[in-house]
């Protein structure tokens, strides 16, 4: 049997909305998944980690502890994971674990994701690789997107211009082109609007298959005004987060209305793929666009984008990768390529100044 190099990737997003994890031999081409596994963020540590993303007292205390437990309960998934497997953690090259974004300001020079990686190393007894986006930032660049050239090592096609799609909490673009540069950045606001909206009204942490927004009546002068948006209108490289799409920013955008809950989520949906479409068609005219993330289960926003697109628009599922994983299973990439020594920024997407080997490694 030919030799294995296994990774294991771990990515909670800007949703927030639990720890995915996957295995993945990378001595397959393409790169193959082996296992996967999702388990809910714990309630206690999903409260501090939305605490965090706001400024508060005694954040720098805050922020430790909210490591540890994420680095926990990473541990108990990743040991989970193993159970679902005949390997064990000395078969595992390495953990690519991107920690949890609290702040990104690369306009500032840093970008912080939380998780401490010694203590994940030393609860699983494999090397850990995190810190993936400071680097890049400190090269001049984004930091983010990161997983455009993941994206091309897993989905490229030589017949075809193809648009990968990441809906997370923030919405995130991969170009690859049969003549042309790989290209990427962020859109705008996926998922993390309409899951504050409906929390806030309805108490759940997402619309489930978009049926709340869909219930609902867009609201075109809203749009319009929501639309408005500087982060919309500027040229790549760029990337956003809840730094910029909060509360506090639809707040402003409903001040002095008084429209029916349901409307609002309605519309929010729509900003999602007016923005996502927007963003796609000022690259040009893809043949197909493919989902992933969570966003890729809101049917309403998926009937939305393949109204606004002139090209099939489905979920990764059908070029055989769940939506759920392909995070997750990009940072494993990640890891393979800090450990091997090869570089992942791609600086005509995130703007840095040149190849970087990106990560920080954590032996075991």
């Amino acid at each position: 049997m030919a030799q294995r190099h296994l990774y294991i990737g771990l990515m909670t997003g800007t949703s927030l909305d639990g720890i995915d994890a996957v295995l993945v031999d990378m001595a397959s081409s393409p790169p193959q998944l082996l296992a996967s596994l999702g388990a809910p963020l714990p309630s206690v540590l999903r409260a501090q980690l939305l605490q965090l993303q706001s400024p508060a007292h005694d954040e720098i205390h805050l922020a430790q502890l909210a490591a540890n437990a994420h680095s926990l309960a990473c541990a108990e998934v990743v040991k989970a994971l193993l159970q679902t497997t005949p390997y064990q953690a000395s078969d595992i090259q390495a953990i690519g674990n991107h920690g949890q974004t609290i702040r990104h300001r690369p306009e500032l020079g840093y970008t912080l994701q939380i998780g401490n990686h010694a203590l994940l190393a030393e609860h699983t007894g494999i090397t850990v690789v995190g810190d993936f986006r400071s680097r890049d930032v400190a090269a001049g660049g984004q930091g983010a997107p990161l997983v455009p050239a993941f994206h091309h090592a897993l989905f490229a096609s030589p017949n075809q211009n193809r648009v990968i799609l990441n809906i997370g909490g923030i919405a995130n673009l991969s170009w690859l082109g049969q003549h042309q540069p790989v290209s990427g950045f962020d859109s705008g606001p996926g998922n993390v609007l309409m899951d504050g909206w409906i929390h806030q009204h309805l108490g759940a942490h997402y619309d489930a298959d978009g049926a709340w927004a869909a219930s609902g009546q867009i609201l075109p002068d809203l749009l319009a005004d929501m639309l408005t948006e500087p982060f919309f209108a500027l040229s790549a490289p760029k990337s956003t987060g809840r730094d910029l799409f909060h509360q506090a920013w639809l707040d402003q955008h409903l001040a002095g209305r008084n429209d029916k809950p349901a409307d609002v989520q309605a519309t929010l949906c729509a900003l999602t793929a007016n923005s996502i479409s927007q963003a796609i068609l000022s690259q040009g005219t893809p043949d197909e666009v493919l989902v992933c993330g969570g966003g890729a289960h809101n049917q309403q926003l998926m009937r939305l984008l393949a109204e606004q697109l002139p090209c099939p628009v489905s979920s990764s599922a059908s070029v055989g990768i769940h939506p759920d994983w392909v995070e997750a299973f990009a940072f494993a990439w990640l890891a393979e390529r800090c450990i091997t020594g090869q570089s992942a920024n791609l600086p005509a997407v995130t703007g840095a100044q040149g190849p970087r080997i990106l990560g920080a490694i954590w032996p075991n």
